[in-house]
């Protein structure tokens, strides 16, 4: 089992957080650690849904899964809803995952810890629909906030101010 930390990075301006939707789907494109041929590209899962159980599986129930070509077990990806222990684990010392704050701007900070058997996660595709935008003037955004361009721009009515996000980018780093 490899652990594997979402990081993103992105320029804030009247943005106060940046969550990731607990219920919502991302989209990831995933290799065979054994063979950099096989990938899947744009594979899109819920954060909060479960995959079928193989029958007589003793896995933990995961949110992805899929078997490579000739292998005898499927590989699968389980979201950490607490990572804690598991980061302990491993001896990690940085931040863990957690909303991406105003103070963050230009800085990469995870966001999403998940726990891998026989796949590696490489690339994050945004969706439109998986994060949550709280204004410095406290509003909330969760809907349309599309990143799959790279940045995002709306209008706070409530606080007569322009908040947007811009240069957003996400990378996998494995621990």
């Amino acid at each position: 089992m490899v652990l594997y930390l979402l990081l993103i990075k992105a320029e804030l301006d009247g943005v106060a957080r940046l969550s990731l939707r607990k219920d919502g789907n991302i989209c990831i494109s995933v290799r065979n650690p054994l063979s950099d041929d096989e990938v899947r590209d744009k594979v899109a899962f819920g954060l909060s849904d479960t995959v079928e159980q193989e029958e007589n599986s003793r896995e933990p129930p995961c949110q992805f899964a899929l078997k490579w070509e000739g292998a005898k077990k499927r590989s699968n990806l389980q979201v950490l809803d607490d990572p804690k222990a598991a980061l302990k684990k491993k001896k990690y010392k940085g931040e863990l995952p957690r909303d991406y704050k105003a103070e963050d701007s230009g800085n990469f900070v995870p966001i999403l810890a998940v726990e891998c058997r026989g796949l590696e996660p490489y690339a994050y595709h945004a969706l439109g629909d998986e994060f949550i935008v709280e204004s410095e003037g406290g509003a909330i955004f969760n809907s349309d906030v599309d990143l799959s361009e790279g940045d995002w721009a709306e209008y706070d009515e409530e606080n007569d101010a322009a908040v947007s996000i811009s240069e957003f980018e996400a990378k996998f780093e494995p621990l």
